[in-house]
């Protein structure tokens, strides 16, 4: 036999007492089989009686960790009786005690806000709702305590500060009672000069005029040297450079605006027309990198006039710092402008496109210019800035602030000069070699080699072999040549090209010495004309 489990019944009594006066909850709810019972909630505890005289309860239900939701109406009366319809209209609520084995507790009550009410105060009778509380009002009580102890920091400082500040304005007292000393001391000479012969005032005012007439002729002197130094010479040209580079600068922005506003979007958006005179690959061939170029530009002319703004301080060389990492985009321009050129006069074999171009030169802005001139102003604009510096430093002091900068900057924009010089050589030798080699019928693969640099290209006439010795031997193509010829011959640097044209202007390679090795041949210049 299970033993029963033993408890305080005094003080369950007790506390049942209080949740009458005291409790968070009481009302009138019912069980399901229709008992009038009326608990009253002492949370976490709920106690129910057998009628309001009761004095002890009738039950009592724990409701630490239960739940509390809203049950359906029963359906056991019959369809039609009173009570059952009385029923329905009431509020039924369960009690979970959240384990098994445990009956969960049915109640109902007659107004659904009644209902409401006792579901929301059980789900609140519950210790942990407590300790939350707690934990929340701690977590405030320790962000308080630390406000105090920063308030009390920030009490001590201000102490600290009113302390120095009244040790100051104790020093300052004293300064001040010491000068009204000397003042007082320095009354009755103040006194003496009031007393003083008018003759000798005049005497002093005089003397005053004098020294200051010295004064300004001395340094009038000193400017006018200065002015005719060599120095003031220099800093002059100095300037005068500094204000042809703006003027310069400004040119060349208006001539990247034509070029981009005139010809680079009107051609853009010809290209995105239904029949486009102009593909996109071809203007963005023809206009590579222009309009950043010109974005940049437009920085670096800001940067000068703001300069300018300040004059007669003229500091330069952070502007030339901040320009040089971005000029590498000239190497690219710069690298294809010959064959931006090229794609220009192919483009210009279309009517359609040729008239559209010859409409946008035709804009007052363009004064006259083809495309071809405003393509070509950016190839000069790294020779002006090693111009232009080589100039500034001409007429800067090696003592002068920005004589690194501006040497370090020349040094920048000639080697850049120099790498975009090789470029520019290396990429048009290669289109060279590839145009002589597309013209040839055979091809010839010799001209793929990067290192055979083109050195020139012209027609000479090839003698017929003539017995004379040795000399037959090394003539060109003497072994099978009767006959005076005209050959069109291309010199390289490591072979010698030649070709003869057909009557449809093509070149075709000589079959037999057509193709020489430079390096195995030797040049005989025969003096006799017989």
């Amino acid at each position: 036999m299970q033993k029963s489990v033993r408890y305080n019944e005094g003080h369950a009594l007790y506390l049942a007492l209080l949740a009458r006066k005291e409790g968070t909850k009481r009302g009138y709810p019912s069980k399901k089989t229709a008992e009038a019972n009326r608990p009253g909630p002492l949370p976490p505890v709920l106690f129910y009686f057998e009628s309001e005289q009761s004095a002890r309860p009738a039950g009592i239900y724990m409701l630490e960790g239960c739940s509390c939701e809203r049950a359906v109406a029963p359906k056991g009366a019959a369809a039609g009786s009173a009570k059952e319809a009385v029923l329905d209209k009431q509020y039924y609520f369960t009690v979970l005690f959240g384990h098994e084995g445990q009956k969960p507790l049915e109640l109902r009550c007659e107004d659904e806000v009644d209902g409401d009410e006792w579901v929301e105060a059980i789900h609140q009778a519950s210790y942990s709702d407590i300790l939350i509380e707690r934990e929340v009002l701690m977590q405030k009580y320790i962000h308080l305590v630390q406000i105090v102890e920063t308030e009390k920091i920030a009490a001590n400082q201000l102490r600290h500060q009113l302390e120095d500040q009244d040790t100051e304005i104790e020093r300052l007292k004293s300064e001040i009672i010491a000068l009204n000393k000397t003042k007082e001391r320095m009354r009755p000479y103040q006194g003496n000069q009031e007393d003083e012969d008018p003759d000798i005032k005049k005497i002093k005012k005089v003397q005053s005029f004098m020294r200051g007439w010295l004064c300004r002729r001395k340094w009038k002197t000193i400017v006018q040297d200065y002015i005719c130094s060599p120095h003031a010479e220099s800093m002059r040209k100095r300037n005068q450079i500094v204000f042809n580079m703006v003027e310069a600068e400004s040119e060349y922005v208006h001539q990247l605006y034509v070029l981009v506003n005139c010809f680079l979007r009107p051609l853009r958006m010809a290209a995105s027309s239904k029949k486009p005179p102009i593909s996109h690959d071809d203007v963005s061939s023809i206009f590579l990198n222009s309009e950043t170029i010109m974005f940049l530009h437009e920085i670096f002319h800001q940067g000068l006039k703001a300069r300018i703004a300040n004059w007669p301080t003229l500091i330069l060389a952070d502007l030339f710092d901040i320009l040089l990492p971005m000029l590498n985009i000239y190497q690219e321009f710069v690298r294809n402008h010959q064959y931006s050129l090229q794609v220009l006069a192919n483009c210009k074999q279309n009517r359609d496109f040729d008239k559209l171009l010859k409409q946008y030169e035709a804009n007052p802005a363009c004064e006259g210019r083809m495309l071809e001139t405003f393509l070509t102003y950016p190839m000069f604009q790294i020779p002006r800035y090693i111009i232009t510096l080589h100039e500034l430093l001409a007429h800067t002091p090696h003592e002068h602030v920005e004589r690194k900068s501006l040497e370090f900057a020349k040094s920048k924009l000639e080697e850049l000069s120099r790498v975009m010089h090789d470029e520019v050589s290396d990429t048009e030798n290669i289109r060279k070699n590839l145009a002589i080699e597309r013209t040839i019928v055979e091809g010839c693969d010799i001209l793929l080699d990067t290192s055979q640099t083109f050195i020139r290209q012209g027609s000479l006439i090839q003698v017929p072999s003539v017995e004379r010795g040795k000399l037959s031997k090394v003539r060109l193509g003497s072994l099978s040549l009767k006959k005076e010829g005209e050959r069109q011959c291309f010199l390289f640097t490591k072979h010698f090209l030649i070709c003869t044209r057909s009557s449809g202007g093509k070149l075709h390679l000589l079959k037999t010495g057509g193709v020489l090795s430079l390096i195995e041949c030797t040049l005989i210049e025969e003096t006799d004309a017989t």
